[in-house]
């Protein structure tokens, strides 16, 4: 257990509490919902989702971009908060995506579709206004091989995963251990460029028992957030994306029993699973998680 920042469930799920805002730093469930659909948009707020991302991109028909852009501003405008998906830099709908959505306060960042290179995130960051976040969102083979220039470039938030275009776009399979290397090399990326876990890319098959299971490979490559397509999919990727009753009482005991012997380091195990704990004790905290 001392060995383990995070583990898959095993056990009765820690309480959190509902409607807890968790920031996206640390944001486990990201939502898609198509942006030519408004009236799944309140829905989607009130799910159990961390983040909700109106998919202005892949989710809309290319003849039906102005008016789901105009439906995904006007729900913004109304004061609710959100993020959007966005056209690739090289498309026809980026300029008009960044246009429109410069200025609106409710907008808490972008997800910038098909990123492969660190200047289509600067440039995006900088045509938004210098302050809206822009999560890259590596879709091909080109993307994942600059995955940490693209990750340390300005206005870089977090990376993601759009794993369903990279096997598109290079061939391989959606089993766990064909795509284990661009999991864990978006994985290296991140933490090599000093943001976030990733966010993996979604699951799209109907059953919650399949998608535990990606949910865990998630887990296991270093992964801390998952793309999700419905609704009931977000309370399960909350569920394993998340420190569990045993994580945190061994963090619990840990720090304590390092604090009674006054916090000096009595051999070279200390300092990581003093590392350890703290980093579970503060998701613990950022997901409102209360243990008995």
């Amino acid at each position: 257990m001392e060995g383990t920042a995070l583990t898959a469930p095993n056990s009765p799920h820690p309480k959190s509490a509902l409607g807890h805002k968790v920031p996206a730093e640390h944001a486990r469930s990201w939502l898609l919902v198509p942006a030519s659909k408004p009236e799944l948009f309140d829905r989607a707020r009130d799910s159990r989702a961390d983040v909700v991302i109106l998919d202005a991109e892949d989710a809309v028909d290319p003849r039906k971009k102005d008016e789901a852009r105009a439906d995904v501003i006007a729900w913004l405008q109304q004061g609710n908060r959100g993020w959007v998906r966005i056209n690739d830099v090289t498309s026809d709908f980026w300029e008009d995506d960044i246009e429109q959505l410069r200025g609106i306060e409710s907008l808490e960042g972008v997800v910038l579709a098909k990123a492969e290179a660190p200047e289509q995130v600067t440039e995006t960051f900088h045509r938004l206004g210098g302050t809206t976040r822009v999560v890259p969102l590596i879709e091909s083979a080109l993307g994942l091989e600059d995955a940490t220039g693209i990750g340390r470039a300005v206005g870089a938030f977090r990376l993601a995963f759009g794993s369903g275009d990279f096997r598109r776009d290079t061939g391989m399979w959606a089993s766990r251990e064909a795509m284990a290397y661009a999991r864990s090399r978006l994985t290296v990326a991140s933490i090599a460029a000093g943001l976030p876990g990733p966010i993996d890319g979604p699951t799209t098959d109907d059953s919650l028992r399949v998608l535990r299971e990606q949910a865990e490979w998630t887990l296991e490559h270093g992964m801390t957030g998952k793309l999700c397509l419905r609704r009931e999919q977000t309370a399960v990727v909350n569920e394993v994306i998340c420190p569990q009753n045993s994580d945190i009482l061994w963090a619990r005991d840990f720090i304590e029993d390092f604090e009674a012997d006054g916090g000096v380091v009595r051999d070279g195990s200390d300092m990581p699973r003093l590392g350890r704990a703290k980093k579970i004790l503060g998701l613990a905290e950022a997901f409102g998680i209360e243990v008995g």
